[in-house]
């Protein structure tokens, strides 16, 4: 039987670490955040394939995510000098230079704390574990691919725009929603609020416990 693995859970706090980063030396988590939310994400192992397209893609987008107040934090088991390396060899081969700090986990504490080693996939690799962390540093959603399917960068984005977006203005967001387009009012808790739910013309009234409606209005 495969060992338990404990995961942080949606609405945890975000455990806090120190770390030796590409970027630093004496990395602290809850300090590098200041404000911002974070996208934390994993990968198996250095010089692989899918790991090498998922951080050249999360580069390209690096400026989106930075656009909503994101910072993106990677992180495997490898050791710093291997991160360099690899960082290096992408910036030569794809003309592609890693904007963000890549953790060097190398005997998994990190790893553990999130839960990003599953024996039944590995004991010695990350699976492909991501979370968004928020500014006060709660966990607000968790994903997590298997090591031989690569992360789909548009659905992260997708996902973090939603959460900000059902923060802001006090609502959810319905399936394959994207910025721009109408959100989902709360249900309504009482009669009178079902029939003021009902009365609105401004508003795309499926029925009286699910409405759509601009997120600005």
């Amino acid at each position: 039987m495969s060992e338990s693995v404990s995961l942080p859970r949606i609405g945890d706090p975000a455990p806090d670490f120190q770390a030796v980063t590409t970027f630093s030396s004496n990395f602290r988590f809850t300090v590098w955040q200041e404000q911002d939310w974070v996208v934390l994400f994993s990968h198996p192992a250095d010089f692989t394939p899918v790991c090498t397209t998922e951080l050249v893609e999360f580069a390209r987008r690096h400026e989106e995510f930075r656009k909503r107040g994101v910072k993106l934090l990677g992180l495997s088991v490898d050791s710093i000098h291997s991160h360099l390396a690899w960082l290096e060899n992408i910036k030569q081969k794809m003309g592609v230079t890693i904007p963000y700090p890549m953790v060097a986990d190398v005997d998994m504490r990190i790893s553990h704390l999130y839960g990003m080693i599953h024996p039944g996939a590995s004991t010695t690799a990350t699976v492909r574990a991501l979370f968004i962390i928020d500014p006060k540093r709660v966990i607000r959603a968790l994903i997590y691919y298997p090591m031989n399917a690569g992360r789909n960068i548009d659905e992260v984005l997708r996902l973090v725009t939603a959460l900000q977006t059902a923060e802001q203005y006090s609502c959810a967001t319905p399936a394959n929603w994207k910025e721009g387009e109408k959100v989902v009012v709360s249900p309504p808790k009482t009669v009178e609020e079902v029939a003021e739910r009902l009365s609105h013309s401004d508003r795309e009234v499926k029925d009286f416990y699910l409405t759509l409606k601009d997120p600005k209005a």
